[in-house]
């Protein structure tokens, strides 16, 4: 039996489980499917929020410390694997920004490198961007990783550690609970996988794998589209985001561009009005990727949370279950963070920032 059993093998859970075994804590990591290839696949991998001044503060400490780890956890990784998650910190280029005032204040109050610059900068640096913007802001710190890689090479990590067992292509029907109440682990078809303790990393899912123990988590699928252009290396350099869509280049050339936010339940059917506003707002940005074939459509599911705010910590009334969920937009963005503050109370160490604004007590549901 293992000290600890992780349901979700995305980023978050990867991440967690990484860190509890580099502790020298056992662990057991369950996954319906293959390890990071749900939405820590989908997404973007810009390493902060989009628009970081929108988002309230539970959201930005989070942010702001995990902001420093992607360098040190991709450069450990590729030694260790041989795969880079191709971490690239060239800034990012906000363009028509209408609360530009409130951005530079928040900057100035948190001390982020952020300032306002004119078309020479602009076009000195994404010379192929949208013709004709007179201002732009710049935040030359901002970093992005590709997190298809980067789940590949925590995936090759884990499976290269004794205290870690992978149990993929393994969907968990329900969580067990003992006489007392307490959970002690979880059932699948190959039946029960018992554990010290149970942390519940389950994405969009977590709310299902909730409801077995009678616990309403406000945690719901909300669906995202993306498109992918083969485009020539060095026709973008860095994040360009104009009008809540963005265009991330990557080290071979191709370009994502995103992304849709629809409420559709846990269905990630793709749709052509979806990709042609896809098309339609990458061209925007960079006209010249009109010319640039789509190589590739996809949908991921976010776990969508009240105010984008997710939820860390033990399950109140459930003994020995955890919760690390409800990232939405920000699951990639904030995983170093979130899961070394949820590691930090398991293992009863210091937490690098109040856990209280993510704890379960007061923000359930129901149950």
């Amino acid at each position: 039996m293992s000290d600890f059993l992780i349901i979700g093998g995305g980023v978050i859970g990867m991440m967690t489980a990484l860190q509890l075994a580099d502790a020298g804590q056992s662990v057991t990591l369950v996954e319906r499917g293959e390890c990071g290839r749900e939405a820590s696949w989908a997404g973007g991998g810009i390493v902060s929020p989009l628009y970081p001044w929108r988002y309230g503060t539970p959201v930005s400490r989070l942010s702001r410390w995990s902001e420093g780890f992607y360098p040190e956890l991709s450069l450990r990784l590729l030694e260790e694997t041989g795969i880079d998650p191709e971490y690239r910190q060239k800034g990012l280029l906000y363009l028509r920004v209408e609360d530009e005032a409130r951005a530079l204040d928040w900057a100035r109050q948190v001390g982020k490198p952020l300032e306002r610059v004119g078309p020479e900068v602009i076009y000195a640096k994404e010379p192929a961007a949208t013709p004709g913007c007179e201002q732009a802001l710049w935040m030359p710190t901002l970093g992005s990783i590709r997190n298809p890689r980067l789940g590949q090479a925590l995936r090759a990590r884990l499976a290269m550690m004794p205290r870690v067992t992978l149990r993929e292509h393994e969907t968990v029907t329900g969580l067990e609970r003992a006489a007392s109440g307490g959970v002690v682990g979880a059932r699948t078809k190959e039946g029960l996988i018992a554990a010290g303790r149970v942390i519940v990393c389950g994405g969009a899912w977590a709310a299902q794998l909730l409801e077995s123990v009678e616990v309403a988590l406000p945690v719901r699928p909300v669906k995202g589209q993306m498109i992918l252009f083969k485009a020539p290396a060095g026709l973008v350099q860095r994040v360009v985001l104009m009008d809540g869509r963005y265009v991330i280049p990557r080290g071979d050339g191709r370009v994502l561009a995103g992304s849709t936010l629809e409420e559709a339940g846990f269905d990630k059917a793709l749709s052509v009005d979806a990709r042609e506003s896809l098309w339609q707002s990458a061209t925007r940005i960079l006209p010249a990727l009109a010319d640039c074939e789509v190589e590739h459509h996809w949908a991921g599911l976010r776990p969508g949370s009240p105010e984008g705010i997710p939820f860390i910590g033990a399950v109140p009334g459930v003994e020995n279950l955890w919760v690390n969920a409800g990232h939405y937009r920000n699951g990639l963005v904030l995983a170093p963070a979130s899961t070394r503050l949820l590691v930090d109370e398991l293992l009863g160490r210091e937490p690098i920032i109040d856990p209280a604004p993510y704890r379960l007590a007061g923000r359930l549901g129901g149950g």
